[in-house]
């Protein structure tokens, strides 16, 4: 540049061969609303983007590992405004820029590393001080923060502006606790959801249980960009299992299923109903209808509402007080089963307990809707009868594994897609979902809940979602529900709102140290790292025990 050659060029320096190029200095700020940095002279305004990562070194050693917040324009002089100088002069602009007029940008700390002490990244519980120098983040930085990419940690993504370096997720501390993936439709939420689960799967971090409404996640998936791309099954074949609900549609699509889902209608309950509340515009007096029939019928209580004979009709005038109209209106609904080919009179074996048996065995099982994938009833009803009866069995193992780590049953994380609609405040605390997301780890299930609106979720579930990946929100109600109760969330309020609309997120909470934005893994280029690896590994024998039912 022209001033270069009058003034040389004094702000492009290193701190040392462990910094990266200096950026600016801090003068001012606060450990609340964070830093406020004057960007050096040399450096562009425009290469300053929100949720790009810098690091504050000050002179004892620590260093403040900080994410950009905002970006603003300032000047020393406010006339500047009102009667700009003549920019056409060359030498004259290179003046006023950096002394006259500069860019500044909102930092906020995040972690403090102390260089002198062995002790890894700690929380931030004080700033920096004046004309600390500010510095664009290193890999080493990064890596130092996020770990090594290793048996514990799986890389999701790159930092911005950081595109050979990886953002590692704790996958110990990932499964430990509910996981949540936000974001408006079409933002890649399905996309980042097989990422985790094949990084969950790779490292024998947890067994899968996975809802998958629309196909995604088996043996092919969408993509708008690569068109079908391999599923989990593909990927793991020796480590997930594909169960369907509509078999025919499956092997049409050339997916290999191994188990046929029935459920006999004397397996479903009145809870299991209550959840259809809204889905099948159920009255509280037909749920109440629900339970008094099926006190009256016991386990036949379905299959008799259906048909409800005339003797069945006098039973009920006689020994209930039901309305006749109540019931009629409750079998109107009810007769919809009929159309769901995977309920059937008398299942001729137990789906259900097989499906447990193989997450017994370790293995990951998919559980395919095809084309009851568009019904959003049967999906609430199957969702919900299966994971009530996994958690009776879970907490039935817990309890006599008496605290033996050896006979505890493994860790399982069910992933449920529409999440709001099992989570609603007004039913959160009866469905079994919000009791695993309240209950934690204690028996070894949790959740991973996809879902593009977070704001319909129970305030008190998602206060229990220990990680949070969250995608482009433009709702000012979802993103303040993504936010509630991180800490500096307000900082990072902007931040979200200008991720990119597709292949960016957000992470936050209990796998990270820190909230971190990135530009996500491409997840072809995983398929076939993964599958490569699998076609030189030496093939295994079947497992003893393991069939195929038809």
């Amino acid at each position: 540049m022209v001033a270069d050659s009058f003034f040389g060029d004094l702000e492009q320096f290193h701190a040392g061969d462990d910094m990266g190029p200096r950026l600016g200095v801090v003068v001012g700020g606060s450990l609340s609303k964070g830093l406020t940095v004057k960007i050096d002279r040399a450096q562009p305004v425009e290469n300053f983007a929100v949720g790009r990562y810098v690091v504050a070194k000050t002179d004892s050693g620590k260093r403040f590992f900080c994410m950009v917040t905002d970006v603003a324009l300032d000047n020393t002089n406010p006339a500047i405004q009102a009667d700009p100088p003549d920019i056409s002069n060359r030498f004259l602009r290179e003046v006023h820029i950096g002394t006259t007029v500069f860019g500044k940008v909102n930092i906020q700390p995040m972690l403090m590393i102390d260089d002198q002490a062995e002790a890894g990244p700690k929380p931030v519980k004080t700033i920096p001080g004046h004309f600390t120098d500010v510095h664009t983040a290193t890999a080493g930085d990064v890596e130092s923060v996020f770990g090594a990419d290793d048996a514990h940690h799986f890389p999701v993504g790159s930092p911005l502006e950081l595109e050979t370096t990886s953002v590692n997720l704790n996958l110990d501390r990932l499964v430990q606790r509910s996981v949540g993936v936000f974001g408006k439709s079409g933002t890649g939420k399905s996309f980042f959801t097989r990422l985790l689960l094949a990084g969950v799967i790779q490292r024998k971090k947890a067994v899968t249980l996975i809802f998958d409404m629309h196909n995604d996640y088996g043996y092919t998936a969408s993509d708008e960009q690569y068109g079908n791309t391999p599923g989990l099954n593909q990927l793991f074949p020796n480590q997930v299992v594909i169960a369907a609900l509509d078999p025919e549609q499956a092997r049409r699509r050339n997916t290999p299923v191994e188990l046929d889902v029935k459920i006999s209608y004397t397996a479903i309950e009145p809870e299991d109903l209550a959840m259809l509340k809204e889905t099948m515009t159920l009255s509280d007096a037909m749920i109440d209808a629900c339970f008094t029939l099926h006190k009256r019928w016991h386990e036949q209580w379905v299959s008799r509402l259906i048909k409800l004979t005339e003797d069945d009709r006098l039973d009920l005038e006689e020994n209930t007080n039901l309305y006749e109209g109540t019931v009629k209106s409750l079998q109107r609904r009810v007769q919809r089963f009929e159309r769901w080919g995977f309920l059937v009179e008398e299942a001729a074996e137990d789906s259900i307990q097989h499906i447990m048996n193989l997450l017994q065995q370790g293995k990951s099982v998919v559980l395919e809707f095809g084309k009851y994938g568009n019904s959003l009833d049967a999906y609430i009803l199957v969702a919900n009868y299966i994971t009530r009866r996994i958690h009776s069995q879970y907490v039935e193992q817990m309890e006599l594994a008496q605290g033996k780590k050896s006979d505890e049953p493994r860790q399982l994380m069910i992933t449920v897609e529409e999440a709001h609609k099992f989570l609603d405040p007004s039913i959160a605390s009866q469905t079994i979902f919000g009791i695993i997301a309240r209950e934690l780890r204690k028996y070894n299930v949790t959740l991973l809940v996809v879902d593009q609106r977070p704001s319909g979720i129970d305030e008190e579930v998602m206060s229990q979602i220990g990680t949070r990946i969250t995608a482009l929100l433009d709702n000012e109600r979802d993103i303040n529900a993504v936010l509630n109760g991180v800490s500096g969330g307000h900082s990072l309020r902007e931040v979200l709102a200008r991720l990119d609309t597709q292949q960016q997120a957000i992470i936050m909470g209990h796998a990270v140290p820190m909230p971190v934005v990135i530009q996500t893994r491409d997840y072809n280029t995983l398929a076939k790292q993964i599958m490569d690896e699998q076609r030189s590994a030496p093939r295994r024998p079947p497992e003893r025990g393991s069939r195929r039912i038809e």
